[in-house]
C-alpha cells in the first residue's frame, strides 16, 4: 500500500519550520486521540500522524525523507527506527489527561517505539566516515574508535557497591511510577509519570558503585569495525545493532553516516559515472581506439569513428557503480573533447592550410558559399 507523503498528513508545507510541525501535530493528536475520538479510524489516524511527526521533527530523519522520499526512506529505517528517539515531551502534559504518561507510545505501538528511560535503554549513538568514490565501487571496511558507556565491570552493571543491597523505593513504593489526581468541578484528571527517584526501576541503591558512581556503566574507548557496502550513497547510513551506549534492557544501536568526496575524474548520477576525455582533432576526423579510466582503476578500450563530433557522449555498459540493493551495475558515459593545440609546427600549420583549401574546394564544388 502507497504511504501518504508526512507533510500531507500533518497539513503543513515543506518548509514548515519546527513550532509549525509541533503545532500541526499538537492539533491532530487531540482530534484523533483514541481516549477523545470514538470512530474506527482514529487509533490508525493517530498512529499515522504520530508517525509523520516523529520523522519531520528530528532533523536527521527529516533530510533524509526530503532527499528520497518514501521509497528510498522506508529502505533506511524501520517502524522501530522511525519512533527510536522520537521525543514527545512536549505533548506529555496534554497525553496525561488521558490517562497516559511517558508510557503513551508502547500502550500504542508496542515496546519498540517505547522512549528509553535512563539507566533502562542505551542511547543510539551517530559518527560519521569519508570514503572515496573508489571505496563506494569496491566495498570497503573502516575502524571507529569510539567512546561510549560499557558495562562497569566491579558492580556488574547493577550500580550498588559489592555487598551493598538494593531495597525499595521510598518514593514510588516500588511501582516506579507517580500518579497524581487533580480534580477540577466534577472531572478528575489523573497523570501517571515516572519516578524521578529511581528512574522508573522502583527500587534504589543503598550505596553506589565506587567505579561508576550508581550508573552501572563507564566511559571507555572501543575500536568498531564497520563495513561499507558496495554501491552505497552520499548521506545514506549503516546501522550497528547493539553497538550503542550499553544500559541493562539493552544496548543502543550505532548509526554511521557515510559521506562521499567528489573524485577528480567521474562525476557519479545514481549508478552511472560520467567523464570527460581529451582527444585530438585527428583522432575525431580519422577515428581511434583510445584509453579510458574505469573506476577500479584499469583502462579500458573505446572505439572513436571518425567524424566524431566534440561532447559526443559514449556508453560503456556495465562499467559503473553497482545498486546498493539490487547488485546491478550502472553504465560509464564518456564525454569526447577535441582539444584545439594552442601552438602548431610550420609543417602542422601548411597542412591545415591545405586542409581548409580542400574544404572550400568541395565546398564550391557543390555550390555552397
Amino acid at each position: 500500500m502507497t504511504k501518504r507523503d508526512y507533510y500531507e498528513i500533518l497539513g503543513i508545507p515543506k518548509n514548515a519550520s519546527k513550532e509549525q510541525i509541533k503545532n500541526a501535530y499538537r492539533g491532530l493528536a487531540l482530534k484523533f486521540h483514541p481516549d477523545r475520538n470514538s470512530g474506527k479510524d482514529a487509533e490508525e489516524k493517530f498512529k499515522e500522524i504520530s508517525e509523520a511527526y516523529a520523522v519531520l521533527s528530528d532533523d536527521v530523519k527529516k533530510e533524509q525523507y526530503d532527499q528520497y522520499g518514501h521509497a528510498g526512506f522506508d529502505q533506511r529505517f524501520s517502524q522501530e527506527d522511525i519512533f527510536r528517539n522520537a521525543d514527545f515531551s512536549d505533548f506529555s502534559e496534554m497525553f496525561s489527561q488521558f490517562g497516559f504518561g511517558d508510557d503513551i507510545f508502547s500502550h500504542f505501538f508496542g515496546s519498540g517505539t517505547r522512549k528509553h528511560k535512563r539507566g533502562q535503554y542505551g542511547e543510539d549513538l551517530r559518527t560519521e566516515v569519508e570514503i572515496t568514490l573508489n571505496e563506494v565501487a569496491s566495498g570497503t571496511e573502516r575502524t571507529i574508535a569510539l567512546e561510549k558507556d560499557v558495562l562497569c565491570n566491579k558492580c556488574s552493571g547493577t550500580g550498588a557497591e559489592v555487598g551493598s543491597g538494593i531495597k525499595v523505593c521510598p518514593k514510588c513504593m516500588g511501582k516506579g511510577q507517580i500518579v497524581q489526581a487533580k480534580r477540577m468541578g466534577p472531572m478528575v484528571f489523573r497523570s501517571v509519570t515516572t519516578c524521578g527517584t529511581c528512574g522508573g526501576e522502583g527500587s534504589a541503591i543503598e550505596k553506589q558503585c565506587r567505579t561508576c558512581y550508581g550508573r552501572g556503566t563507564v566511559k571507555k574507548t572501543e575500536k568498531i569495525s564497520v563495513h561499507i557496502p558496495k554501491g552505497i550513497h552520499d548521506g545514506m547510513q549503516v546501522r550497528l545493532e547493539g553497538e550503542g551506549e550499553y544500559a541493562r534492557d539493552g544496548s543502543g544501536d550505532l548509526y554511521v553516516y557515510v559521506h562521499v568526496l567528489p573524485h577528480k575524474v567521474f562525476e557519479r548520477h545514481k549508478n552511472d559515472l560520467y567523464a570527460e576525455v581529451p582527444i585530438s582533432f585527428s583522432q575525431a576526423a580519422l577515428g581511434a581506439k583510445i584509453d579510458v579510466p574505469t573506476i577500479d582503476g584499469r583502462n579500458a578500450k573505446l572505439e572513436i569513428p571518425s567524424g566524431t563530433q566534440t561532447h559526443t557522449i559514449f556508453k560503456m555498459q556495465g562499467e559503473g557503480i553497482q545498486d546498493v540493493h539490487t547488485g546491478r551495475k550502472g553504465d560509464e558515459l564518456i564525454r569526447v573533447i577535441i582539444q584545439v593545440p594552442k601552438k602548431l609546427s610550420q609543417i602542422q600549420r601548411e597542412l591545415l592550410v591545405k586542409f581548409d583549401e580542400e574544404g572550400k574546394k568541395e565546398k564550391k564544388m557543390f555550390g555552397i558559399f
